[in-house]
């Protein structure tokens, strides 16, 4: 059984000794491996790191707003999510938005709502190997703040288990990551909710696995931080489902009723986001 903690552990080791320097956009530098792969076994718990503190709330903000198809700033900043602001300010947009980003190309890529199809294909054809959701459209790139970093996940049912994996084209492993790990988390258990399925294995697929030049030293201090049993997620109003008998999509869950259970943690690791010219 795998467990998402030691993956990322071995992840940040694999390159702080094995890394290559690798010039980047924000001109900071980084040291970065490519092509790399994180399993978690959803019933070893959620997969949240232990080993520093990750706020719960700010994964359930960005996936609660990517779900319901949002691209508006203030969302975010009103729930307490403020990591989008410096590429918001670099990219000389006005009106408060983001772009045709995440949420915009799951519920609204060229006019379909492929979240929405995907859970009527889950519904209907559990073994269909086309249970995908893409965030990249090469048409709306232009017009992004930033283009998408995780780009694609596609589920798998499997003997009433339901898996996910996640493709992701460049990965900040000491800040985005473990946010990304969360998210696709959660997404995976409120899927597998609102279908009644179990889930089952949640998969990262990464490309350019970095960390920046100022982050050495704190994944230095993460390697070497105390690791606590992952906690459990409590969701008190379901997952994310179709309607019964109809094919329009209901999103249930109140983001204040999903809780973790038993969160122990190392302290917070202090990093400083780098951010593009």
């Amino acid at each position: 059984m795998r467990n998402i903690e030691t993956e990322y552990t071995g992840l940040m080791s694999g390159i702080l000794h094995g890394g290559k320097e690798k010039a980047d956009r924000t001109g900071t530098g980084t040291r970065a491996v490519f092509g790399r792969m994180l399993y978690h076994d959803m019933a070893l718990g959620f997969p949240i790191l232990t080993k520093k503190k990750i706020i719960f709330n700010h994964a359930k903000t960005e996936l609660f707003w990517i779900v319901e198809g949002r691209s508006d700033l203030d969302y975010l900043i009103d729930n307490g999510v403020k990591y989008w602001i410096p590429d918001y300010q670099r990219s000389g947009r006005t009106d408060r938005k983001l772009g045709p980003v995440y949420g915009h190309q799951w519920r609204h890529a060229n006019g379909i709502d492929q979240l929405q199809v995907v859970l009527q294909e889950l519904r209907e054809n559990p073994t269909s190997r086309r249970l995908m959701v893409s965030a990249w459209n090469v048409s709306d790139l232009h017009d992004m703040v930033l283009p998408p970093c995780h780009y694609n996940f596609q589920l798998f049912y499997n003997d009433g288990k339901l898996d996910l994996m996640w493709q992701q084209r460049s990965a900040d492993v000491f800040l985005g990551l473990p946010y990304d790990i969360a998210m696709y988390g959660l997404l995976l258990e409120m899927i597998a909710d609102g279908a009644g399925y179990e889930a089952g294995t949640l998969i990262a697929s990464l490309g350019d696995c970095h960390l920046y030049n100022n982050h050495l030293k704190q994944a230095e201090e993460y390697i070497a931080a105390k690791q606590y049993d992952l906690p459990k997620l409590k969701m008190e109003w379901g997952g994310i489902k179709l309607r019964e008998g109809a094919n329009d999509f209901v999103f249930l869950p109140n983001k204040d009723t999903i809780t973790l259970e038993g969160y122990n943690h190392s302290p917070a690791i202090k990093a400083e986001l780098s951010v593009g010219k």
